[in-house]
């Protein structure tokens, strides 16, 4: 059988080394595996065989600038993806599984157009976040919005990711994702979380079968281990609470963290994996800023090397670091009512209410009971 994956990445971050993990078990089979990409970027070694690049860097960045004119995500790239769509026809795969669509880099009218051509194809579709399901965003909870269940317009997320500094597109965009994404004869939705999947089945998507399926992690390289980063940062006799993004972005909880910076004392450092130069630059002195890495070997040692991971975030479809963290023997801490929640619960985490001040109480009473269990 030949598989194709399409993905924003391929190999990195975390859908990335979803789509590797998932070609490497379907090369084990005896399939015939690619992915195709669109976001340049570092792409691992053990990966290259798989990779097809849609598109150029000039073709991103073309179809940012349509974006943030004309809300139009998602529509662009119509070149790069006719070149790719005649690679695929050459490629002619039997199963079509779909990731994150969103991303700058392929024309989802063109791609949907061309996987209605082909009803013989099978087609799944792993969705990470809610795009597929709105007019604009990947997320909505934290606004509260609800447009997306009916008819998307006047989006109060219009300037969140992907942003639109002029025109609001979000009810055209709606209504051609509704067009273009349903009526596929043989599509399966596969979604990380209970909690998504109750948002797909309450959306246009509701048409196709949809199963839960939690992201696995490599348990060879998440798992408890010792190194040297305290002692290189300087942390041997420090409490350490973890964060770790791939993009700190509003949703994330950094303002959170900082917050709760505000209100320890020395005992304690808070260390934030994933920041940007200019983010780094606007951080208290107890907190420690470090770059993304896409090493997951670092990831690990980083996560045994903490006390305590807290995931503030407001909206999550799974949280694949908690699952990391906790793998690697460190206790976390995320937000009730998003599906965190449900990953902390499954697997030995803690959710708390929202807000920083619930964050404080659960990080105190950790360190309180850990000094009565070690007298």
């Amino acid at each position: 059988m030949k598989v194709l994956m399409i993905n924003s990445v391929c190999g990195t971050g975390s859908t990335g080394r979803i789509c590797a993990e998932l070609a490497q078990e379907y090369e084990r089979g005896g399939h015939v595996v690619k992915i195709a990409y669109g976001r340049d970027g570092y792409v691992p070694e053990h990966c290259r065989s798989y990779a097809v690049r849609i598109g150029s860097d000039l073709d991103v960045r073309l179809h940012g600038v349509l974006t943030r004119l004309t809300d139009r995500h998602g529509f662009g790239s119509a070149s790069a993806t006719r070149k790719f769509l005649r690679w695929a026809d050459g490629f002619d795969p039997d199963m079509l599984w779909l990731h994150n669509l969103h991303g700058y880099y392929i024309n989802i009218e063109l791609l949907f157009r061309w996987i209605k051509s082909r009803p013989q194809m099978q087609v799944k579709w792993t969705l990470h976040d809610c795009w597929a399901l709105t007019g604009h965003c990947a997320f909505f909870s934290r606004v509260g919005c609800e447009r997306w269940k009916h008819h998307c317009g006047n989006c109060p997320q219009k300037r969140e990711y992907p942003a639109s500094l002029l025109l609001d597109g979000s009810r055209h965009n709606h209504e051609k994702k509704k067009k273009l994404f349903t009526g596929i004869r043989d599509l399966t939705l596969i979604t990380p979380s209970y909690w998504l999947k109750e948002l797909v089945e309450q959306s246009f998507l509701k048409e196709y079968p949809v199963e839960v399926v939690y992201h696995g992690i490599d348990r060879d390289i998440f798992r408890p281990m010792t190194s040297d980063f305290r002692r290189r940062h300087g942390l041997e006799e420090k409490r350490i609470l973890l964060g770790v993004a791939s993009t700190w972005e509003k949703r994330k909880g950094l303002e959170d963290f900082l917050s709760l910076a505000a209100m320890l004392d020395d005992r304690y450092r808070i260390v934030l994996v994933g920041l940007r130069p200019d983010q780094m630059q606007q951080l208290p002195a107890n907190v420690l800023a470090l770059p993304r890495t896409n090493n997951p070997q670092e990831l690990a040692e980083i996560y045994s090397s903490a006390d305590l991971f807290l995931n503030p975030s407001r909206e999550e479809t799974f949280g694949m670091t908690t699952l990391e963290a906790i793998a690697c023997g460190t206790k976390a801490v995320v937000y009730r009512d998003t599906a965190c929640q449900e990953i902390a619960e499954a697997y030995g985490g803690i959710a708390v209410p929202q807000g920083e001040a619930h964050l404080y109480e659960a990080v105190c009473r950790h360190f309180e009971e850990a000094e009565e269990i070690h007298g």
